[in-house]
């Protein structure tokens, strides 16, 4: 039984840090509309919607080619291996952010809940005694939709998920009904009120 559970563990750590590293090696593709600039161990990188930094483990380097980055390790510890293609990714997605935007939306569900546009925040309506004013970091735009819709977009993929999962935060789904805050189509698994439990 023992040796079992450690023959899962060994596979479970083989499939993540196995997985980051192979990620890693992939090479990026970089647009001539984006620039990107290496001073060391700083990775910047420009583009149209805005520009995004880096600072890379001693571990990592980055080499840039015409059109091209490719991450690079000089160890295979499983931190290095994990590091290399999260990393990687973190670049890649920086790529593309400067250029397209990356964004998450959200339902706000509830009788009487609502959410309002109030300079670069938002005001939310969740049935609590009070508003929640939620103000973002200044590279995360917010934008509603018809009272129930939230928009939340900037270059950098992290940050974007980062806010939206805060917002949401503020006023989970409840379980039995669904009220409060979801991503947009996220599907929430419902409990039977205690009148479906005695019917």
């Amino acid at each position: 039984m023992i040796k079992h559970e450690k023959n899962v563990l060994v596979v479970s750590y083989y499939f993540i840090f196995g997985k980051m590293s192979k990620i890693g090696q992939k090479i990026i593709i970089v647009p001539a509309s984006v620039h990107v600039e290496i001073q060391d161990k700083t990775i910047v990188v420009k583009g149209s919607k805005g520009t995004i930094s880096f600072t890379l483990p001693r571990f990592l380097s980055v080499t840039q080619t015409a059109g091209s980055l490719l991450v690079e390790r000089k160890g295979d510890t499983k931190i290095q291996k994990s590091s290399h293609g999260l990393f990687r990714s973190l670049i890649a997605n920086a790529v593309s952010g400067v250029e397209t935007v990356w964004s998450k939306r959200l339902e706000v569900i509830g009788t009487g809940f609502n959410v309002k546009k109030q300079e670069k925040g938002i005001v939310l309506k969740l049935g609590l005694s009070h508003l929640v004013v939620f103000s973002p970091p200044d590279e995360i735009q917010l934008a509603t939709e018809e009272n129930n819709i939230i928009i939340v977009s900037g270059v950098d993929k992290q940050k974007v998920g980062e806010v939206a999962q805060q917002i949401k935060s503020i006023k989970k789904p409840d379980i039995y009904k669904g009220k409060g805050i979801r991503y947009e189509g996220e599907h929430i698994k419902l409990k039977p009120g205690k009148k479906a439990k005695t019917a």
